[in-house]
């Protein structure tokens, strides 16, 4: 894959309607891909972010190239996390950096460690993958229970590091992951993160309600939403005959994708969201975003019927705290 193929992607798009209060669009990159602010952190980052995930697919050469092209089309709001590949993502996209201006992009990485010794050790290795002396943001990753968040925010617990190393400059910013409402909000109450990164999804929002009440938190607190699951269609009927390996249904149809990023990306609060972690799909999501224009009621509409014939994904989850078939833990 070379760079400036990456580049020729197609979007579309047009409304003039959003429910809610969302960030104010900034000028776009000279790209064309819009920005947003990111909280009350001072920073801006593009509307759409790079899965690091999405490195584990390929080998360093292409995983370089697919880096330099996101940089290139205006998407410098990088996401990566040592779960991912079990580091391999954290090794490629740290080749794939190297000559691009530190200052010239957002890197942001994670932890699953609860504990502060645990959380020293992932931290520090995370650093000298990605070849950098400091991460944008820092979040800690996949919080499912109460309990784990607890622990994280406790005596002894991972924020201890976390704000240790925020006064060094090893961090910028702070945020967490969560894939259940329970989790979410337990962390936004017992801490004033940054960033809240969380699925927010056509389909359960409407299936299942999910999301509504972190959303509805998030913008009490000025804190940015980070949308995971923009582009994920629920989970896979049971005769669905699956068209990639992957625990949900990615959306592949290009006007069903179109509404769902928009409809992710007009929710309030909502400052980037991070594509699923397939190239193509990665492709397809720039051109969405080069064009974007909020949801309408008409698509709103239309997308909550939609929904009424998918499954979800979290309900159980939110129950079990369990990811059940997903064969990674927690990803993109």
């Amino acid at each position: 894959m070379r760079r400036r193929s990456f580049l020729k992607i197609a979007g579309g798009g047009a409304a003039s309607f959003a429910a809610g209060v969302i960030p104010t669009l900034r000028a776009a990159s000279s790209q064309g891909i819009p920005r947003r602010p990111l909280g009350r952190t001072g920073l801006d980052v593009p509307i759409i972010g790079f899965p690091g995930l999405g490195l584990i697919h390929d080998d360093q050469a292409t995983c370089t190239d697919l880096i330099h092209a996101a940089i290139d089309a205006g998407v410098n709001y990088l996401d990566n996390a040592p779960a991912y590949g079990k580091g391999d993502s954290e090794i490629k996209m740290g080749i794939g950096l190297q000559g691009i201006p530190r200052d010239s992009y957002f890197l942001a990485c994670k932890t699953k460690m609860r504990d502060a010794a645990g959380c020293t050790e992932e931290l520090n290795r995370s650093l000298e993958r990605h070849k950098t002396d400091h991460f944008d943001l820092y979040q800690l990753h996949c919080l499912m229970t109460a309990d784990e968040v607890n622990q994280a925010l406790g005596p002894g617990g991972a924020m201890e590091v976390i704000l240790k190393a925020k006064e060094q400059g090893k961090i910028r910013h702070i945020g967490f992951s969560a894939h259940t409402t329970a989790a979410a909000l337990a962390a936004m109450r017992g801490f004033k993160f940054d960033t809240v990164m969380f699925p927010i999804s056509y389909v359960e929002y409407f299936k299942i309600g999910f999301g509504k009440e972190v959303l509805a938190l998030a913008q009490e607190q000025g804190a940015a939403v980070l949308a995971i699951k923009p582009l994920a269609g629920g989970a896979w009927a049971p005769d669905a005959k699956r068209t990639r390996k992957w625990w949900y249904r990615p959306i592949d149809d290009p006007a069903e994708a179109g509404m769902a990023l928009r409809f992710t990306l007009s929710q309030p609060g909502v400052a980037s969201g991070v594509a699923p972690a397939w190239p193509d799909i990665f492709k397809q999501a720039i051109g969405i975003a080069r064009d974007y224009a909020p949801i309408t009621p008409e698509e709103t509409a239309k997308l909550e019927t939609m929904a009424a014939a998918c499954f979800s994904s979290f309900e159980k989850m939110q129950k079990t705290a369990c990811y059940g078939e997903d064969p990674f833990g927690c990803h993109a």
